[in-house]
């Protein structure tokens, strides 16, 4: 129970303690990030956090509106089973662009992906991509599928800083990096950008290779053709396109060298 001055008892102060500093570290995000998404101020979060302060009722039901989970327990069941996630309460880590699930969730959905062909200039290279919110890691992951080159199918997780306004692929698997760097979706929901990546050579030759990349949601898309496109199919001059767009509105440049 708590007190008449609704303070919780120096027990469960330690208790909540425990469990947020838990849910942090799970989450990937800092403190300030929390603070704010409770609508706390930094300082009175770090006081409590670190025993200086005991918790009070106010400022419990704030944190578990923000991180969507119960802190209380033992006597105050009654009062956990009131306590809704708030909206937003899925935050991704900072790394991330310590974004919420609510404003990311327009990106969820599958992408038909086209870039130029590494193989014959003249082709496009078509396959899909599926965004979707992964609740372990708390933020948006990417996967692709589909690919003619099933063997160099890549995964990853997607960031999403305000300060750039654009969105970030990015797979790094033992360090090694890919990059896919986008705008926000266009009114019709199409990203267009540019991919950096390995091109795989004879043998074990890899040389780094930039190219124009598109998405398309899908269900855009009549009757999507995958793989490696080339003039003869019926969705070739459709998929240049869009390429194309890439550098003509611009969505992104490439300086001569």
């Amino acid at each position: 129970m708590t007190t008449p001055d609704h303070q919780l008892s120096a027990g469960q102060s330690r208790q909540i303690a425990e469990t947020i500093r838990e849910e942090i570290a799970r989450r990937r995000i800092s403190r300030q990030t929390l603070a704010e998404q409770a609508k706390l101020s930094l300082s009175t979060l770090e006081k409590v956090l670190g025993g200086r302060r005991p918790f009070t009722l106010a400022t419990t039901v704030r944190l578990e509106q923000a991180l969507g989970v119960s802190l209380r327990k033992g006597g105050d069941k009654a009062e956990v089973a009131t306590v809704k996630p708030a909206a937003g309460g899925d935050i991704a880590p900072d790394s991330l662009g310590a974004y919420s699930h609510r404003a990311a969730s327009r990106l969820e959905g599958v992408y038909l992906t086209l870039r130029p062909s590494f193989g014959d200039k003249d082709a496009v290279y078509a396959y899909r991509t599926e965004i979707v919110w992964d609740a372990a890691a708390s933020s948006l992951v990417f996967r692709e599928g589909e690919r003619q080159d099933s063997a160099y199918t890549q995964w990853g997780e997607v960031a999403l800083p305000n300060e750039s306004g654009f969105i970030y692929l990015v797979t790094n698997r033992n360090g090694q990096h890919r990059l896919i760097t986008v705008s926000r979706p266009t009114i019709t929901g199409e990203m267009y950008g540019i991919i950096t990546t390995l091109l795989a050579g004879r043998g074990s030759t890899l040389t780094p290779i930039a190219a124009a990349i598109a998405f398309l949601p899908i269900k855009t898309v009549a009757s999507p053709t995958m793989g490696r496109i080339s003039a003869s199919d019926p969705n070739y001059e459709l998929y240049r396109r869009h390429l194309r767009r890439t550098t003509e509105e611009p969505f992104a440049l490439f300086l001569p060298g």
